[in-house]
């Protein structure tokens, strides 16, 4: 009999929601260019901007927002474009803000909990500072930080692809958001900018800031993937919860478990098994899950995250990502499967 595949790797992305997925198919049905001038372009416009005020009121922001290809693409316009230089990264950043940290000063993090410090290591200047981690779930003290880079005379830059449409977005100037992670499709994602000010335009569409036609269906989706709520967060903490206590239980490790984290991400230690060997047993067992970002999980390198947090054994660490569709009998069958493989 062949065993249902069960999807264990939302952090890396999530099925495209229904309602998301409508949107999408009425878009491409507008399928005229927003900076056209005549009446079918015009309409598209209308439509895009309409998207535009929907993204702004279910992420709370007062801002502006610029439309780009991903939370990659947001960041890269952020550090590239921004009025002052990027001058600070934490020590746990995805590799989309790593690439361009240069010669900046990396804010290392506490052993065990992967929060950054309290020492501001300056100077002034951009700040890239990752809401919560894609490998861990670490939320960082974004308030504090925030405090810190305002009274330095900074800026600070939050990627927030894995928690947008999920938790309270952070104040910052610059915050980087993915369709993909929260229930939109892939390709479409959005700079959020407190003031146009901050940023020196390049020419051409969003106001300047950003050249090249914009996706208008991936747009009208992620609109209608954010207004889908995310009430189903609290359902993802009892089950992260009744997750955890099944791999302490069965001699696993969890990773910062004493450190705030979002109730989507996981990463759990399987002592005297190896991440990759791990994966092997459970895909085989039609279960899909990973060790680190799936940016880098093809690499044979260790994992930068768990290596700034001294993280004993971090070889043996495998992600677990829960997503709205995840069920209690999804995680039972999870411990099952982390059993037999511990056990082997």
């Amino acid at each position: 009999m062949t065993t249902a595949p069960l999807y264990l790797d939302h952090a890396a992305t999530t099925p495209l929601l229904a309602a998301a997925r409508a949107a999408m198919l009425a878009g491409f049905d507008r399928w005229a260019n927003p900076s056209s001038p005549h009446a079918p372009g015009r309409a598209a416009r209308a439509a895009l901007e309409d998207a535009r005020a929907r993204v702004k009121a279910a992420l709370g922001w007062t801002g502006e927002v610029i439309f780009t290809s991903g939370a990659s693409e947001a960041l890269a316009l952020a550090i590239t474009r921004c009025i002052k230089p990027l001058t600070t990264v934490s020590a746990v950043e995805h590799d989309a803000v790593r690439r361009w940290a240069g010669d900046a000063r990396i804010w290392q993090v506490s052993e065990g909990t992967g929060l950054v410090g309290s020492p501001w290591p300056g100077p002034e200047g951009l700040v890239a500072v990752q809401h919560a981690n894609n490998e861990t779930g670490v939320i960082q003290p974004m308030e504090r930080i925030a405090a810190q880079v305002r009274e330095a005379g900074g800026l600070l830059l939050a990627d927030c692809a894995q928690t947008a449409g999920k938790i309270a977005l952070p104040e910052a100037d610059f915050i980087a958001i993915s369709a993909h992670k929260f229930g939109g499709p892939v390709g479409v994602g959005a700079l959020l900018v407190r003031d146009w000010t901050l940023l020196r335009p390049t020419g051409g569409q969003e106001r300047g800031y950003r050249p090249g036609t914009e996706n208008l269906p991936g747009v009208l989706a992620m609109a209608a993937a954010l207004e889908a709520g995310s009430d189903w967060m609290d359902t993802a903490v009892s089950l992260r919860a009744k997750l955890e206590s099944g791999i302490l239980a069965a001699g696993g490790a969890v990773v910062a478990v004493s450190a705030p984290r979002i109730p989507t991400i996981g990463a759990y230690r399987m002592p005297g098994r190896s991440a990759q060997a791990q994966l092997i047993r459970l895909d085989g067992m039609g279960i899909a899950v990973s060790a680190g970002s799936a940016c880098s999980s093809g690499s044979l390198k260790p994992s930068h995250v768990l290596e700034a947090m001294w993280q004993e054994g971090a070889s043996e660490v495998i992600r677990v990502s829960i997503g709205r569709e995840t069920q209690e009998a999804d995680i039972e069958r999870f411990l099952a499967a982390w059993r037999d493989v511990a056990g082997a």
